[in-house]
């Protein structure tokens, strides 16, 4: 992975047909509008992908499918730590590692429970490392099934195995996100990228040697999110950027209102042939939501043009395509 830029890498959402089955064409379009927006990077099936929601197989064939679409031209990662037993999460990260992607992310809260210490966490992971081989890794502190933070000499510890090469943050607290980028400036391994999943940390992460973020607001304006990560640590843009920071901060909550269907519903708004159905949110979204949505909107158009930022052409996102047939 290269380090020589910022990078806004989406936590992608997953698009379903009437029959609530991955609709493979929608997937194909909003690679599209992701890459034309300036993303960097995808991470395939994650929360935001209702990676719970789908079966074994599915997470397979909608991660191999994106790979295999992206063809190459930016990294891809996915969530592997799927399975009962430490022995079964590493299967299971071999078969996704195997679809061609570039690293496999393990959620923190799937090696130890709630109440199991740090000491428990490490055993596990170290007992899922020496079953893996040398499949790159990452760590992601997901909300689901709980969300286990790693403290500062816990991330230390699991940086030191050399095995990981991506972590996606959600410890909020900027003096905890501080202490985990100060071990990477310690540490300095040269193929570890540090992204932030926090939309109001931004400016924050990035000032401070973050690689750049992953979070939810990417599926709403994903343009946004790729000028923030370009300029938040260019000191003649910090007037605009802390502008754009407050701004984000104030609508942020609004888009988690029942998400992924909010993000859905978002871009649909924006033109996109993505329908409003998810297996994660099994309700409509109600009048006044899409009212809050709507506002956003007015916002998202707004920022755009009080700071310059072009926004995708949809129209040409959605023309015809040349079908590509489903890897499984």
């Amino acid at each position: 992975m290269n380090m020589s830029d910022k990078k806004f890498v989406p936590v992608m959402i997953t698009p379903f047909n009437v029959k609530a089955k991955v609709d493979f064409d929608v997937v194909s379009n909003l690679v599209d509008f992701y890459l034309a927006a300036g993303v960097k990077g995808f991470f395939a099936n994650c929360l935001s992908s209702e990676m719970y929601s789908i079966t074994e197989d599915e997470r397979l064939e909608l991660t191999a499918y994106i790979v295999k679409y992206v063809n190459g031209r930016v990294p891809v990662v996915a969530t592997g730590s799927f399975g009962l037993t430490i022995e079964d999460k590493a299967e299971f990260t071999k078969k996704i590692y195997a679809t061609g992607i570039d690293a496999v992310i393990l959620i923190t809260g799937h090696f130890a429970n709630i109440e199991d210490s740090d000491e428990t966490l490490l055993y596990n992971f170290n007992k899922f490392l020496s079953l893996t081989e040398n499949i790159p890794l990452g760590m992601y502190e997901c909300p689901a099934p709980y969300k286990r933070i790693l403290s500062a000499p816990v991330f230390k510890t699991l940086l030191q195995t050399g095995r990981f090469v991506y972590h996606k943050d959600t410890s909020i607290i900027q003096d905890q996100v501080k202490a985990k980028l100060e071990i990477v400036q310690e540490l300095n391994i040269p193929t570890f990228e540090f992204y932030d999943a926090h939309t109001p940390n931004a400016s924050f992460s990035v000032r401070n040697g973050a690689k750049g973020m992953s979070s939810i607001s990417g599926n709403f304006y994903p343009e946004v999110l790729v000028w923030m990560v370009n300029n938040a640590a260019n000191p003649a843009m910090k007037e605009q950027v802390d502008w754009l920071q407050q701004q984000l901060i104030e609508v942020d909550p609004l888009i988690h209102i029942a998400y992924p269907m909010s993000a859905k519903y978002f871009l649909s708004k924006r033109g996109l042939p993505i329908r409003t159905i998810s297996r994660a949110h099994a309700l409509e979204l109600t009048p006044e939501q899409k009212q809050t949505l709507d506002k956003v909107h007015e916002s998202f158009l707004m920022w755009c043009q009080t700071l310059d930022i072009s926004t995708v052409d949809i129209a040409e996102i959605i023309r015809p395509k040349v079908p590509l047939d489903s890897p499984i």
